[in-house]
C-alpha cells in the first residue's frame, strides 16, 4: 500500500523574511504627472528601436492611481514584506534644484495604503530612473550625479526615515553603468571607453556611500541600510576542494570593482593591474564613504557561469554553456538554481557578510495567457521551487541568509524588452489593467504560509 503521509522540509527560521519585488519606473506609469521630471528611461524608450514595439513607461501597471488595489491583493496572497524604489524624477524633477512636494505627497499616501495593509516597505534609492535632467550634464560619468544623489538621499531618508527601516542604496550597479554606457543596451545607450565606464563605477560606489551616511544620519532608531549587487556568480562544476577554490577564485576577480572595492575600502592591486591607464580618478575621502560598514548585502540572483578547476595551468576554467542548455525568454537567464547557494554561500565566507538578503530572484517568459481565468505557469513555480531549495540548503550549512523577495510582484516594463518579457506572479493585462494572480503566486502564497518547500 502507498504512503500517502507527506512530510514538509524542515521550515525556514522565524525570522526569514518573504517578500517580493518591484521597481518604481517599471510599475507606476504617470510619467508626467504631478510635476514629475523625465527620466533617462522615458528619454530612451521615445528612440525609435531601442525598446521591444516602442513601449514607453508612460503608463505601465498605473501603479500610481491603483497602489491600494495592489497592495490589498499583496495582502490576500499573504505577503508582508514587498520591495519597491523611489522615483527620484518624482521628487527632484530636474535630479537637483527645486523639490516637488506633490512627489513626496505620492509617497506618503502609498506608504499609508502599505500600512493599512500590513506590508513592511524595503526602499530602494535607486533603481535605474535618473533623472534626463542629469544624464544631459553628464550622468554617470560626472560627480555632479554624486552630489545630487547626496541631496536626493539625505531629503528621502529625512522624509520617510520615521516609517522606513529597511533601506537599500542602489540596484545593480553594473546594469546602469557597463550596460548603460559601455555596451547602451539600457538607458541612456552610450558606448564609451573603458575608462569612462570604470569612473560611472566608481560615481556608483560614491552614492552607494552617500545613501548609507543619509541612513546613518537621517534614518532614525532602528534603520538599517545595505546595498543590492547583481554580482558575478560562479557555480563548481563538482563541489570539489578544487572546483570550489577554482570558482572561489573567480568570483574574487570577476567581482573586484564593487564588492571587492567596497570590502577592501580602495581598488585591489590585481584590478588595477588589469585596467591600467583606464582606472577610475578617485578624490581623497573617496573610500573612507565608500567603505562605511552596512547592516546587510542584498544579492540580485538569477544565473550564473561554471567555473573548474583549471586544466592548463591555469586557476580556474570558465566554461560556456551548450546551445540547448535549458534558459527563460530572457536570452541571458540560463537556469542555474545553484547559483543562489554559491552567490549568498561566497560573500558571507569571503567577504563576511552575516546578513543576505535575496533582493530578487525570478524568470521572465512572454506568452502567459489567462484562460478561463488562470495562468498556469508551472514553469515558475518549477523555477521558484528549485531556488528556494536552494536557499534552504544555504541556511541549513550556516550561511546567514535572513529573506528572499521573489522578482517580480506583477508583470510589468521590462527595460529595453518592453511589456513582451513578463516576470510577474501576478499577470498583468497591460491593456485593461486587470490583475490575475498566476498559479505561480498560489504557490508562494503556500510557502510563506507553511515557511516551507513544497
Amino acid at each position: 500500500m502507498i504512503d500517502t503521509t507527506f512530510t514538509y522540509s524542515s521550515p525556514f527560521p522565524d525570522t526569514f523574511v518573504f517578500g517580493v519585488a518591484a521597481a518604481s519606473a517599471q510599475i507606476e506609469g504617470a510619467a508626467f504627472t504631478d510635476g514629475k521630471g523625465e527620466s533617462i528611461w522615458d528619454h530612451f524608450s521615445r528612440i525609435p528601436g531601442k525598446v521591444a514595439n516602442g513601449d514607453t513607461l508612460d503608463v505601465a501597471c498605473d501603479h500610481y492611481h491603483r497602489f491600494d488595489e495592489d497592495f490589498a491583493l499583496m495582502a490576500s496572497l499573504g505577503v508582508k514584506h514587498y520591495r519597491l524604489s523611489i522615483g527620484w524624477p518624482r521628487i527632484f524633477p530636474q535630479g537637483d534644484g527645486e523639490l516637488n512636494p506633490a512627489g513626496l505627497a505620492f509617497y506618503h499616501r502609498l506608504f499609508d495604503s502599505m500600512d493599512r495593509h500590513g506590508i513592511t516597505p524595503w526602499v530602494t534609492l535607486f533603481h535605474w530612473d535618473l533623472p534626463q535632467s542629469l544624464e544631459e550634464r553628464g550622468g554617470w560619468t560626472s560627480r555632479v550625479t554624486v552630489d545630487a544623489f547626496a541631496r536626493y538621499a539625505d531629503t528621502v531618508v529625512r522624509e520617510f526615515g520615521h516609517r522606513v527601516k529597511n533601506w537599500i542604496t542602489l540596484n545593480e550597479i553594473r546594469c546602469f553603468t557597463m550596460l548603460a554606457y559601455g555596451y547602451g543596451t539600457k538607458a541612456p545607450g552610450r558606448r564609451e571607453s573603458a575608462a569612462v565606464v570604470n569612473q560611472t563605477f566608481h560615481h556608483a560606489l560614491l552614492c552607494h556611500g552617500h545613501g548609507v551616511r543619509a541612513v546613518r544620519a537621517f534614518g532614525g532608531e532602528g534603520a538599517r541600510v545595505g546595498l543590492t549587487d547583481n554580482c558575478d556568480v560562479s557555480v563548481p562544476v563538482t563541489e570539489s576542494p578544487a572546483d570550489i577554490a577554482a570558482a572561489e577564485a573567480w568570483f574574487l576577480d570577476k567581482n573586484l570593482h564593487v564588492l571587492g572595492a567596497i570590502h577592501g575600502k580602495g581598488y585591489a592591486p590585481a584590478y588595477l593591474d588589469r585596467v591600467g591607464a583606464d582606472a577610475p580618478r578617485v578624490e581623497p575621502g573617496d573610500f573612507d564613504l565608500i567603505g562605511l560598514p552596512t547592516d546587510f548585502l542584498g544579492l540580485n540572483i538569477y544565473t550564473a557561469t561554471y567555473v573548474r578547476a583549471g586544466r592548463s595551468g591555469e586557476r580556474y576554467d570558465a566554461l560556456s554553456l551548450p546551445p540547448n542548455y535549458p534558459r527563460a525568454d530572457s536570452a541571458w537567464l540560463h537556469l542555474v538554481p545553484q547559483a543562489i547557494y554559491w552567490a549568498t554561500r561566497m560573500c558571507h565566507e569571503l567577504y563576511g557578510h552575516d546578513a543576505i538578503y535575496i533582493t530578487e530572484n525570478g524568470c521572465g517568459y512572454n506568452d502567459e495567457r489567462v484562460v478561463n481565468g488562470e495562468v498556469i505557469d508551472l514553469h515558475r513555480r518549477d523555477y521558484l521551487r528549485n531556488h528556494l531549495r536552494e536557499v534552504h540548503r544555504a541556511i541549513a550549512d550556516g550561511v546567514p541568509v535572513d529573506g528572499y523577495f521573489l522578482w517580480s510582484f506583477i508583470d510589468n516594463y521590462e527595460w529595453e524588452d518592453g511589456y513582451q518579457r513578463r516576470f510577474g506572479i501576478v499577470h498583468c493585462d497591460f491593456e485593461t489593467q486587470v490583475r490575475t494572480p498566476k498559479l505561480s503566486a498560489h504557490y508562494y502564497t503556500d510557502v510563506m504560509r507553511t515557511r516551507t518547500v513544497l
